[in-house]
C-alpha cells in the first residue's frame, strides 16, 4: 500500500507533456479541476475522461502506474460515497433498518466518486511529468501577481515543492520501518481496530524522528549554500514558452469551451439533467 502512493513522484520518460512549460501544466490542471465541478451530468464526465485519456497517452506514463495511486485513497472515496448515499434526502429507493437510501443520494455518490477519481489522476499527470525544480519555478511564476499584496510567493512555492518531494521519501521510510518492526515480531494485520491503531505507535515515533532529522539536514544544507529567499535570485534555466505550450493553451481553451457547451445544452440529451 505504501508503495502505491504516486503523488509527488516524477516519472522519467520522453513525451510532449514532459517538455511542456510547468506554468502551462499548472494552469491546465487548475482549469481541468474547475471543469469537473462547474456542472453535474454524465456527459461532462465523459468529455473530461476522454480528454484525460488523451493526456495520459501523450504523457507516456503507464496507465497502470497512475491507477496504482488510487489504492491509497480508496478509503476516502468509499467514505465519500457512503456519506452521500446515506445522508442525502430525496426519492427513496430502498430502506435498510433505520437508513433510507435515496435516488438523489446514489446519483450524488456516483458523481462524487467519478469526480475524485478523475481529479486524482488528472493532478497526478502534472506531478508525474514535472520535476520538483520545474514545479517550484512554475508555481512561483503563476503566483507572481500576489507579490503586489506582499505575499511571500517564492517561499510558498518552495514549501509546496519540498512537501511534494518529501511525500515519496517519507512513504519509503514508512515502508522500511514497517518491515523492520515486522521482523521484530510486530503485527499490523490484526482485525481488532484498537490493537491495529496501537501497533502504529512504533511506526509513527521513528517516522517523526526521521522527518525532523531530514528537515534539519535540509535546513542546514540550504543555510550552508547561503539561501536567503527569492529576492534578487537568478535562475540557471529561466522558463520560456515554446510553440507546443501555445498549442496546449489553444487545446485547453477548446476543451473548456466544450465543457461549457456540454453543460449548457446537456438537458437536450438523455440523462442530461444532472442533479
Amino acid at each position: 500500500m505504501i508503495r502505491d502512493i504516486t503523488i509527488g513522484q516524477y516519472y522519467q520518460t520522453e513525451s510532449v507533456i514532459h517538455r511542456m512549460d510547468p506554468r502551462f501544466k499548472i494552469i491546465a490542471t487548475m482549469v481541468f479541476i474547475i471543469s469537473i465541478f462547474i456542472f453535474t451530468n454524465p456527459y461532462i464526465y465523459i468529455v473530461a475522461s476522454v480528454f484525460l485519456g488523451i493526456c495520459i497517452a501523450l504523457s507516456r506514463v503507464p496507465f497502470k502506474f497512475m491507477v496504482r495511486g488510487l489504492k491509497s485513497v480508496v478509503m476516502l472515496i468509499l467514505l465519500t460515497v457512503i456519506f452521500n448515499m446515506f445522508f442525502i434526502q430525496g426519492e427513496p429507493l430502498f430502506h435498510i433498518w433505520k437508513i433510507t437510501i435515496s435516488k438523489e443520494g446514489v446519483e450524488t455518490a456516483a458523481y462524487m466518486a467519478v469526480r475524485l477519481i478523475i481529479l486524482i489522476i488528472g493532478s497526478s499527470i502534472m506531478t508525474l511529468t514535472t520535476t520538483p525544480n520545474q514545479l517550484t519555478d512554475g508555481l512561483e511564476s503563476v503566483m507572481k501577481p500576489l507579490k503586489l499584496f506582499r505575499v511571500p510567493v517564492h517561499e510558498i512555492a518552495m514549501m509546496m515543492s519540498i512537501a511534494l518531494r518529501f511525500i515519496p521519501i517519507l512513504m519509503e521510510e514508512t515502508d522500511k520501518i514497517i518491515k523492520a518492526q515486522t521482523a521484530r515480531g510486530a503485527s499490523f494485520e490484526d482485525k481488532n481496530m484498537i490493537k491495529r491503531v496501537k501497533s502504529l505507535v512504533p511506526v509513527l515515533v521513528p517516522l517523526f524522528v526521521s522527518a525532523f532529522r531530514r528537515a534539519s539536514d535540509l535546513a542546514m544544507a540550504m543555510e550552508a549554500r547561503c539561501y536567503r529567499g527569492g529576492d534578487g535570485r537568478t535562475k540557471m534555466k529561466p522558463l520560456k514558452y515554446h510553440r507546443v505550450d501555445f498549442v496546449g493553451y489553444v487545446v485547453i481553451i477548446i476543451y473548456f469551451a466544450c465543457i461549457i457547451f456540454t453543460g449548457i445544452y446537456a438537458h437536450y440529451l438523455p440523462f442530461g439533467e444532472g442533479l
